[in-house]
């Protein structure tokens, strides 16, 4: 009989690596195939159910709705829309009248119907997964896919400043929990580069919740998010919270 096992993926792992590590602590599983139903990011954290033993029946769990808590690094982008990713643009401007604006901003992003799957993603097209186009810089060469979504739900929780040195440190601690090649190096390197070019001393991030459907990425929506305010941002961490019917403990 199959088993539905609800784990806490740490920051930094990948599914993978959460599934290893409940079988070395759980060894009676140690044998059995495990399946994860919906991917989380390396930098993300939070719920990740998992089907133990027979895995035929994982599909009803992999269209179910999702909730998020997530941190929106301002004036920055990414390749990768998350800050484990090589940074393009941006110096850290702060957004011009973000509390004005935010009413607009959630309402712009709500009433997106579509989005197209990010670069670094696992999404494939002609056989290769967008990551692998992305890392050999072949996207010009080929059409993004992009899907329909809904955004049942999305608010604002608060806006707080973060110091040029407790960002680098913060940064430079995610990195340091990601494992495997990852182009960590590459990355630090931009971020450092980034900083030490920056003038501002401060920089905003703000939190957000949201309830959305199935494969819809966070840090899509965080792309559009500095689209609005035309400075970037960047995907600074998150966590789910709930999948479907089943959610973490409050």
């Amino acid at each position: 009989m199959p088993e539905l096992l609800k784990l806490y993926k740490n920051l930094g792992e990948t599914p993978l690596e959460c599934i290893l590590r409940f079988k070395d602590a759980n060894p009676e599983y140690k044998s059995k195939k495990m399946t994860y139903l919906g991917r989380l990011d390396p930098l993300a954290e939070g719920l990740l159910l998992v089907l133990s033993g027979d895995t035929r029946g994982k599909d009803k769990y992999l269209l179910q709705d999702k909730t998020y808590e997530f941190d929106v690094l301002w004036g920055f982008s990414t390749d990768t829309y998350d800050v484990l990713g090589r940074v393009v643009s941006g110096s850290g401007e702060m957004p011009k009248k973000i509390e004005e604006k935010m009413q607009r901003l959630l309402d712009e992003i709500k009433n997106k119907k579509v989005q197209v799957y990010p670069p670094y993603s696992s999404r494939t097209v002609g056989g290769k997964p967008l990551f692998q186009w992305a890392r050999e810089n072949k996207m010009e060469e080929i059409d993004v896919p992009q899907k329909g979504i809904k955004i049942f739900d999305l608010s604002h929780q608060d806006t707080r400043l973060v110091s040029k040195a407790d960002l680098s440190e913060q940064i430079k601690h995610k990195l340091n929990l990601v494992k495997g090649d990852f182009r960590q190096e590459e990355i630090s390197g931009s971020w450092r580069h980034a900083l030490e070019n920056s003038r501002e001393e401060h920089f905003l991030i703000s939190s957000f919740t949201a309830s959305v459907s199935s494969g819809t990425y966070i840090r899509g929506l965080v792309n559009e998010m500095g689209k609005f305010f035309e400075i970037g941002a960047a995907t600074f961490w998150i966590k789910r919270t709930r999948v479907g019917d089943f959610s973490l403990p409050a």
